[in-house]
This record gives structure tokens, C-alpha cells and sequence, in this order.
């Protein structure tokens, strides 16, 4: 089973099909003619002809295994799946089947690729039609609701046999492991902004990627859309027209992303659970921070250190932080962010931006970030990010009508208030807070980071 990354991050693994299991199936129009036989042996009968029965079914049986024995076989196709390296998960991944075919003879049929058990997919069955010397190619899509490895099972084949009385069903040994991530399909659509300068549909201000850092570098005639705080007025003076500084991109900063994987973190918004919408919005995190030349680094903790990778730089670094992430599961335990923090301390003292990533519903949650994550707003740039549910906010936007959408309507107001209580205590203690709904975690956090660059915080 060799496999093959190509350059644009795609999986091309081909099997050589090896038969496992060969079964026969009869089809619809052997049973017609076993239907078909049941009058006709029963005129036969009536007629003296009590052989003729006899006769038929022995026919038709020889005809059924002789058409089976000689019929086509999987011996000259080579199978080929391609796809993306790893799969993102609650998205639609594109899987792409390839069949070449280098007998002698026409083969048509069905093919199902054996998905793992936990997916949906659209369409993985198919009919398909191949000539000697040729190649079918299909499509499907493919959504693993869930992180982690998974494994395709198998590939079967039903070749059509001569006459059309049986289909030889083949079951070919292409089981191959697959990892979930987060959603890098996302963090492709955000390179694909980028280019095409649409990031104000990521929710990116595109304001915020120009004239990042405080290091002159050059200078250049004023454009429009230009912070006049840039203008070079003895520049402007000489020249006789307006001209701006430009600065470069400070490099070598450090972004640590601090994940909580305690049971605040186990609650489910619209279906998908708080861990899981952070880990597909720290990939753009990642992505920005990487793409600035600044450092990257992971603290995953519960009740102990889950993981620990220490803030590098490089496009390398992006794998290892998927590699340390893929696999982190909330737990339903209490998360000790004391101990994290200490650890974290420890091996960390360069000036960074730490970003929390953990659930502040009330108060008293505030009073235990502060205690644990509270020390670092001295020497760090310290930002809890927190997810809001939207129902909350759809909630508050109607009057109630009945006793039950009032006890909901009151319910959503206090715990509103008491969201709002907690972030004005982590402010006050030099927290930043990032309170955004799911679809717009992403964005902000890269908004926020972009500001903090821009304007020299780090």
C-alpha cells in the first residue's frame, strides 16, 4: 500500500486489491427466471412432463455457477484513494476514487468504499463502467463528526457477470487509518481570502495588516487609507508632498495558547461541545502568529499538564501543534488552572501574549481566573477568550409570551448579567476579555492579535 503527500497537503495511497472475500450474488433477473420456472414446471407437470422441472432448476443453477466462474475478476485493477492528509472534522472532506483497469475485457458494476462507522457521507456507492486500459474516477464527500483516528474499512466491488444472472461481489483489502483535525479546510479558506484580499468576510479587519510593528523600515508616498500618526512631516517638509513611514513586522514575539480541557469546557453549544469550537478557531491563531515569524506555543491542562509545547516559529511548528491537539478530549473532572499556570510559569519567562481559553460564567469562575491567570498580566499580555451561546442573545431579543419563555427570558437575563459581572472583575485585574459567539471566535482573535502587533504591545 504505498503512500504519497503531494506538495498541496493530499494523501494518494494506492492499493494493489487484494481479494479478501469473493461472494456471489444473484440478481433481479435470476429470480425472475426462478419465478418464471414455477408456471412453466407446473404446465410441464401437468402434461406428464415431471422431468422437465428437474431439468430447469439443474439449468439454470449450472448456468448461474459457470457464469460466476468465468466471470471478471479484480486481479487487473489498481485502486487508488485520494484525499486530503488528514480530514477536518464537521466538514464536508473531498475523497476521490480512482480504478484503472489494465485486462483484457469490459468490467462494469457497483463499487462502495467501507467508510468508518461513525461518518456520513454523500454518496460512496456508485455504477461504474470501465474499459481495458482505461481509468473511472468518482467523488463523494465525506463529515467525521469527531477528532481523533479512525480507519476506512474496506472497498467492495459487484462486477456484473455475462448474461446478468449473478453479480461477483468483491470485498478488496484497502483498509487504510485516517486522523481528524480541526477544521483545516477553514484555515484554507482563510489563506484563499487572503489572497484574493476578501478577509473582511473571515471577519479580519484589513486595516489591522497594515503597517504592523514599530521598526522603521522605509519610506513611501501617502496612499489613502494611511494613518496620518505615519506621516513624516520633515519628510513631507522636503519633498513638498505628504509622506509616511513605513515599518516592518517585529518578529520573534511569542503567542501561548492555554486550553482548558476540564468539564467547563465539556458543554455543548448548538451540538458541538466549547473544546471543539476552540480548536477550530486557534488555527487561524496559529496561522497568523506563524505567518508574522512569531513564536507558537500550547499549554493543554485539566487536573494535570496534558500537553506542553514550547513557543516556536516556522511552518513545522503548525504540524506540531494539529499532532499536540487532534486528540484532546474534555473531561469531566475539575481543571486545575493553578497548577497549570505555575508549570507554565516555569518554563516560560520571555514577555508574551498568553491566551486563555477556558469557560467565566459567574463570578466566582472570575475569582479563580484571577488567582491562577491573574499574575501574568504584569509581565504578559493576558487574554481569557470566552464563547458565548447565541441562543442567549435570540432569547433576549423576544418578549415573552407565556410562563415557560419567561423563565427562559429571566434565566438568559441573569446569566447575562452574571457574564457581564465576571468580565468587568477580570478587566479590572488587567485581563483582557474576548467574549464572542462561535462564528466569530476566529476573527477576533486574529483581530486582536493582529492590534497587539500593530501597536507594539509585545
Amino acid at each position: 500500500m504505498p503512500e504519497n503527500q503531494n506538495e498541496f497537503g493530499k494523501t494518494d495511497t494506492f492499493f494493489e486489491p487484494q481479494v479478501v472475500r469473493s461472494q456471489m450474488v444473484p440478481t433481479k433477473f435470476f429470480w425472475f427466471l426462478v419465478a418464471l420456472g414455477i408456471p412453466l414446471i407446473a404446465v410441464a407437470t401437468l402434461f406428464g412432463f415431471l422431468w422437465f422441472g428437474w431439468f430447469y432448476n439443474i439449468a439454470l443453477l449450472f448456468a448461474l455457477l459457470i457464469t460466476y466462474y468465468f466471470g471478471p475478476n479484480s486481479k487487473d485493477l489498481r485502486f487508488r484513494r485520494r484525499m486530503d492528509a488528514v480530514l477536518s472534522v464537521r466538514a464536508r472532506n473531498r475523497i476521490r476514487i480512482e480504478l484503472e483497469h489494465d485486462g483484457d475485457f469490459h468490467l462494469s458494476g457497483v463499487i462502495r468504499d467501507e467508510i468508518p462507522a461513525t461518518f456520513s457521507a454523500e454518496v460512496p456507492e456508485t455504477k461504474f463502467s470501465i474499459s481495458p486500459g482505461q481509468k473511472f474516477t468518482y467523488e463523494y464527500f465525506l463529515v467525521p463528526p469527531e477528532r481523533g483516528e479512525e480507519f476506512f474499512r474496506a472497498t467492495y466491488l459487484r462486477l456484473n457477470c455475462p448474461f446478468g444472472l449473478v453479480q461477483k461481489q468483491i470485498r478488496l483489502n484497502t483498509e487504510q487509518p485516517v486522523k481528524v483535525f480541526p477544521n483545516i479546510l477553514a484555515l484554507r479558506e482563510f489563506q484563499l481570502l487572503n489572497q484574493q484580499g476578501r478577509l473582511r468576510e473571515a471577519g479580519i479587519r484589513k486595516s489591522r495588516l497594515k503597517g504592523m510593528g514599530t521598526e522603521f523600515e522605509s519610506l513611501r508616498d501617502y496612499s489613502e487609507g494611511d494613518d496620518f500618526r505615519k506621516v513624516d512631516w520633515k519628510a513631507t517638509a522636503r519633498r513638498g508632498k505628504i509622506i509616511v513611514r513605513e515599518y516592518e513586522v517585529e518578529r520573534n514575539q511569542a503567542v501561548i495558547l492555554c486550553v482548558d480541557c476540564g468539564r467547563h469546557m465539556m458543554a455543548e453549544i448548538n451540538g458541538v461541545r466549547k473544546l471543539d469550537l476552540v480548536l477550530d478557531s486557534i488555527l487561524l491563531v496559529i496561522h497568523a502568529a506563524i505567518s508574522a515569524g512569531d513564536n507558537v506555543g500550547l499549554l493543554a491542562y485539566g487536573a494535570d499538564i496534558i500537553q506542553f509545547v514550547p513557543p516556536k516559529k516556522g511552518h513545522r511548528q503548525l504540524g506540531v501543534m494539529l499532532n499536540a491537539v487532534y486528540n484532546l478530549v474534555a473531561e469531566p473532572v475539575e481543571s486545575d488552572p493553578v497548577r497549570a499556570f505555575s508549570y507554565l510559569a516555569s518554563r516560560h519567562k520571555r514577555r508574551s501574549l498568553l491566551i486563555n481559553f477556558t469557560a467565566v460564567e459567574d463570578r466566582d469562575q472570575a475569582t479563580d481566573v484571577i488567582k491562577s491567570f491573574g499574575s501574568f498580566s504584569r509581565n504578559h499580555i493576558a487574554l481569557l477568550a470566552n464563547i458565548n451561546d447565541p441562543r442567549f442573545r435570540e432569547i433576549l431579543r423576544n418578549e415573552p409570551e407565556d410562563a415557560e419563555t419567561l423563565f427562559r427570558f429571566a434565566s438568559a437575563h441573569f446569566l447575562t448579567d452574571e457574564r457581564r459581572q465576571a468580565a468587568t472583575m477580570l478587566k479590572s485585574a488587567n485581563i483582557n476579555v474576548l467574549d464572542s459567539e462561535p462564528q466569530d471566535l476566529a476573527g477576533d482573535l486574529v483581530n486582536f492579535y493582529l492590534d497587539v502587533k500593530s501597536r507594539g504591545r509585545l
